[in-house]
């Protein structure tokens, strides 16, 4: 039996497509997070960027994402080291740990509900960044995993 690309090959060497299917879908990446000047530590909210599929946490526009919000983050094995705020559930931060991806993951799985069904994303959780004003930020700081 041939083992899975995730297994076989470090992360440098994955095509576009399999690195962008590391992603599990969960949604985290696309939720404002608060960061503590003092501390740096971060705060996740449950305010979603309005291109955001609330229940398929998937990119309503991922092709123009970077266009739409400039500031929208691209997971890069450059920032990757980075993104200690990321869940430790998160296929790209496992990996690059050496650790192997959960059942539910899609990968795994081969089926993209599993992360909602583990209740790993925030899918029905969230609220658009249109709704929301800045100074209410901090009141929609959740905990989560």
């Amino acid at each position: 039996m041939t083992k899975p690309f995730w297994k076989t090959k470090k992360l440098e060497e994955m095509s576009q497509s399999e690195w962008e299917s590391l992603c599990d879908g969960c949604g985290l990446c696309c939720l404002t997070r608060l960061e503590d000047e003092d501390s740096g530590a971060m705060a996740l909210t449950n305010i979603a960027c309005s291109y955001l599929d609330f229940e398929t946490c998937g990119c309503t526009d991922y092709k123009n994402r970077k266009t739409n919000v400039p500031d929208c983050m691209s997971v890069t094995l450059k920032i990757l080291p980075d993104l200690h705020w990321m869940p430790e559930t998160c296929g790209y931060r496992l990996i690059h740990q050496g650790k192997d991806l959960y059942d539910w993951h899609p990968l795994v799985s081969g089926d993209i509900k599993t992360v909602h069904e583990a209740g790993i994303s925030m899918s029905g959780n969230m609220i658009s960044d249109k709704k929301v004003d800045e100074i209410d930020l901090e009141d929609h700081i959740v905990r989560w995993l």
